[in-house]
This record gives structure tokens, sequence and C-alpha cells, in this order.
């Protein structure tokens, strides 16, 4: 059967007698974010049309994100709302309906499975009838903070069908984010890949650990720096292709690698050096220059014998969105500080962990993942606030580590603490005063995996002398990249991990505003997956399942949920 989709090209369709309809519906449902903090269900909206370059995909099960919270509180302030500033053409874009920037309405949702249904002509390597992965993070199109994404400036999962554009979700490699996935997998287990792999990439993600070669540099000079050591540092870690310096008690010369002279850091403009060294101790101009950072910039801070004296206010957010790094040394030179930037951010052998927040639908997923990681003799402290978030994690961390023999160990954040620093802290609460707790509580070179993401532009008061002297490194990451995705997904495929131990409730569409509110309010401890082929149900808890499903509740294995009860739930109460 072909479906014609007017003058830009035809969409060609098939059936799959199980799963897949011969017909494309004219509306659908599908929640949409129409303004800061404004969700609403649309029981309407229009199908769009398909181009020659397009693939619909009928979307399966889709989770819920504390990412979506923080684009529905934002909006278009949101660093993946904005628009794209390059990497394609601004024509391309115009012929993609699903493309959303800025203040235009939008459908959150990235933990996405899908099943294609139609493509254009010009579509290839998409399989009509196939099941995919959806991978949402595409970086080689930057916004002015972040990159473009799938549920962000493209509309995501949230809605019964999903539009994407092959020329979008193409990287400059050749690869196509969409993953495809098995159908021995529940849907659930295979939206679930996607917050697995965020995880998995807050680990796994490679650290520069020099200068970027022909980048851009600033320097702030308050204190005299002998020549040759700068020279010699230079020649060890890269060499920028041009330095702006602001020189105030000392010049520094660097070679034939040309140098523009300013009086005044006010002057220059934001968020665009690779690479900013700043001899000094100076409080005023330390916080200045956080501002002038570009991202994935690297902020040396090289204070020459002397300490700030007070806590310093940072840009904090921003070593998530914008993977912003910060380094330092008392002594004279920079060299010291950038040899104790870590390869990666993956824990150690012999680590104490502490995972701040860790009862909630991201903190199981670090403490879980570390349990399992194979990491010899390390400690997994796990932090909360709440006692049944805890009990639940529990149920799932204790057996599992035991089985391991990885020393686990609970605790009420507020009621008792740890009585020990830690090696490696994970923030799964987007609060700044924890990212200044954790500099005090850590333990000499560790790391401060600043997870939840804070707001790009949220400021902090940080202890930077105590954060240089135990030589500390705060590392951020947002979202995944496709390896990522590969590496959660091959886990799940051969059994060694099981994703569908995250789901705490299910909902259809009717559920689905009701889910992103659990969601803000932290009153689902774990994840809620909303299957939009059940239009009209609500949000369930998984404990209040055999209330309304008895026969859904009856396949949960141990209250855990699966492929089974999935089959169930559809057969029996989607449409």
């Amino acid at each position: 059967m072909t479906r014609s989709s007017g003058k830009d090209g035809q969409a060609k369709i098939e059936s799959n007698k199980e799963t897949m309809s011969t017909t494309i519906p004219k509306t659908q449902y599908a929640v949409q974010l129409i303004g800061p903090d404004q969700l609403t269900l649309n029981r309407k909206k229009q199908m769009p049309e398909l181009g020659p370059w397009q693939i619909l995909g009928r979307v399966e099960a889709v989770g819920l994100c504390f990412s979506d919270l923080k684009l529905l509180k934002q909006y278009d302030k949101h660093a993946r709302k904005e628009h794209i500033r390059e990497g394609i053409e601004e024509s391309i874009l115009k012929e993609i309906p699903s493309y959303v920037p800025d203040n235009q309405p939008t459908v959150p949702g990235h933990e996405t499975t899908v099943r294609i249904i139609a493509v254009g002509e010009k579509v290839s390597g998409v399989r009509i009838g196939a099941r995919y992965l959806v991978e949402t993070d595409y970086r080689w199109l930057p916004t002015t903070n972040s990159n473009a994404s799938f549920g962000y400036n493209f509309e995501g999962g949230l809605q019964q069908y999903v539009l994407m554009d092959q020329r979008i979700i193409t990287s400059p490699e050749g690869e196509l984010f969409l993953l495809p996935a098995s159908e021995e997998l529940s849907a659930s287990a295979v939206a679930l890949v996607e917050p697995w792999a965020c995880v998995e990439e807050a680990y796994r993600v490679k650290e520069r650990s020099s200068l970027v070669e022909g980048g851009r540099m600033l320097i702030v000079a308050d204190q005299a720096v002998p020549e040759p050591d700068f020279i010699a540092f230079l020649g060890r870690y890269g060499r920028p292709g041009e330095i702006t310096m602001v020189t105030r008690k000392a010049l520094i010369t660097a070679g034939t690698i040309p140098i523009k002279e300013t009086e005044r850091i006010e002057d220059l403009p934001d968020g665009v050096y690779d690479d900013v060294l700043y001899f000094g101790s100076d409080v005023e101009t330390t916080e200045k220059l956080f501002h002038k950072i570009g991202p994935n910039g690297l902020y040396n801070i090289i204070q020459c014998g002397n300490k700030f004296g007070r806590t310093v206010t940072s840009t904090i957010g921003r070593f998530h969105y914008g993977n912003i790094r910060m380094v330092g040394t008392f002594g004279i030179d920079p060299a010291e500080s950038m040899e104790y930037i870590p390869y990666s951010g993956e824990i150690q052998a012999n680590d104490k962990i502490n995972v701040i927040g860790a009862g909630g639908p991201m903190g199981v997923m670090h403490v879980i993942r570390n349990i399992c990681q194979g990491i010899p003799n390390i400690t997994v402290f796990a932090g909360d606030l709440d006692d049944y978030r805890l009990g639940l994690l529990n149920r799932i961390a204790g057996p599992m580590a035991a089985r391991l023999g990885v020393a686990y160990y609970p605790y009420h954040a507020k009621q008792e603490k740890p009585a020990t620093r830690f090696d490696y802290t994970a923030l799964m609460a987007p609060v700044p005063q924890l990212a200044a707790q954790a500099i005090e509580e850590s333990e000499v070179g560790g790391i401060i995996n600043i997870f939840a993401g804070i707001p790009a532009g949220v400021k902090g008061d940080l202890d930077l002398d105590a954060y240089i002297e135990k030589q500390l490194y705060f590392i951020g990451t947002s979202g995944s990249v496709l390896e990522d995705m590969k590496v959660v997904l091959k886990k799940v495929e051969s059994g060694k991990l099981d994703t569908d131990i995250s789901v705490a409730a299910i909902s259809g569409m009717a559920g689905a505003v009701d889910g992103i509110r659990s969601v803000e309010k932290a009153l689902i401890p774990g994840k809620i997956l909303v299957y939009p082929a059940c239009a009209e149900m609500g949000l369930i808890p998984l404990e209040k399942l055999s209330e309304t499903m008895p026969d859904v509740a009856a396949c949960l294995d141990n209250g855990l949920w699966n492929k089974k009860a999935e089959q169930v739930l559809l057969a029996n109460y989607s449409g």
C-alpha cells in the first residue's frame, strides 16, 4: 500500500500483522509544552505531512525524566530549546515541522522506543515495521549553550506518533541515531536504555588533559610568571592558535604565538575561550573569568602561593550543560594542575563512592551501575532523604551487592552522616550547596560528578581553596553519545542488565501530565513509563496496579515490571 504525502514525495507504508496499522490517523494524542510550566494534553494534534527525508514512528513507550521537568520550568531558556546556530542549512530546518526551537510549543519525552510505520522516498537504512531505540543527542548541531536534541528543540516521544528527519538524525560520520532493538525485550526496557546510557556517559566520558591545539586562550596575570616555565608548559600541553592577555603585574611571552593584549576583562566576549589561565588569587577576578570560558573549556587557576580566603561564586551549572572543567594549583606552574586531570569519569579500585539522592530514579541507576561494574574493593554509600525510596532501593541493591561482594551502605542523609571522606561523589539533586558540601567531604584527588542538571546560569559559592588544595575535579555530562547507547543496549539484550527494574509506575497519554507533575514533586520513587497506545489510561503506581488491572499486576515478578506485564497491558487496555 502506498500513501501520497503531497508534492514533496511519497510515503512508503507496509503493515505488520501483529502490531501495525495500515492507516495513519489524521490526528493524535500528544502532551505539549506551550510555555513555562504550561503542559497540556492535546487529543487532536494534527499529524504532520511526511516529506521525502522524513520518518514516521509509532511511539511504543516513553519514559519520563527529571530533564523533562527542567525543560518544563525553563522552556525557551533551556539550553537545548534554543535555535540551532550551525551545522545545517536553515532552509532544511524550515522543511521539518517537528523542529520547534525557542518559544514554539514542543513535545517533551526523550526516552523513546518507536516502530517505524512510514518513510519518505529519500530515506535509507530504516526498515518499516522494525523497532528502534531513539538516540536523542545531536552534538554536531550546537545551540548557544548546548546542542540540539530530540524532546527539546525537536518534538519528542510524548505523543502517539513522532516525525524525524534523516538529515538531522544522521551524524557527520554517517551513523543513524536510530538503534535497532530486539523484539525479545519489552518496549519499556528499550526506552530505558536512554537514561541508563546517560549514566554510562557520566563515567565513560573521556577528559581533555591538554590545551586545545589551535584554540583560543585567555590569560590573566596578577603575578609574575617565569617565562621559560610558561613556554615549556605550552610545549608540553599544546599550542593555542591565539592568546588574549590581560596583564596587570606581569607580561607573559609565548614564543611565536600571537598575543593580543587588553586592559579590562569586562571588554572581552563571554563564553568563547577554550583555555583560561588565571595567575592570581583575587576573588572578583576569578568570578569574572567563569563567564569567559567557552563550551568544553578548561579553567586553570594558578594561585601563585596565595589563597582566596573566602568562597568564590561560580556558574556551577555549566559544569553539566557547558561541559566546562576546572583545575588549580597553589604554586606558580600551571602544569601542576594539568597533571591530576583524570582520564575519564570512571570509578577506580578501592573508591569510596557517595551517591547523593540515591533513592530517586537516576540515583538508583548510579547505585546499581557501580555495584555491577566489577571494580574491586569499592564501597557504595547511598544517601537519600526519603525512607520509602531508600527501602525500595535496598530491595534491589542490597541482594545484588551481597551477591557480588560489594560493600553497600544506605543512609538517611539528615539522620546520619557516614564517618568517612569520599573518593567519588555523584550528585543527583540540582542543588549548588550539595556541590559545596561535596568539596568538604571529599578525599584528596576526589571526583565530584555533577550529574543533576543545575541550570547553566545558576551560581554557587564554593571553597576553591579546599578544591585546589585537595586536587579535586568537577565533572559533568549532559545526555549520552551513541556509543553509550550501544553499550547499554548490548548489556540489556544479553541479559546482563534489566533496565525494567527502574519502573515504578505506568501511564497512558491521559496520565502523562500527572506523571510529569509526580516527577516534579518526587511522588514516584522510580521511572514512570508512558504507553501512548493506552490513550485514556491514567497514572498508576505499580504498587496499586492490582486495584485497577489485576491481570497485569499478576504478571509482575516480585513487584517488578517486565515484558509479560507489558504484553497483557497492551492487549487489554490499549486503543
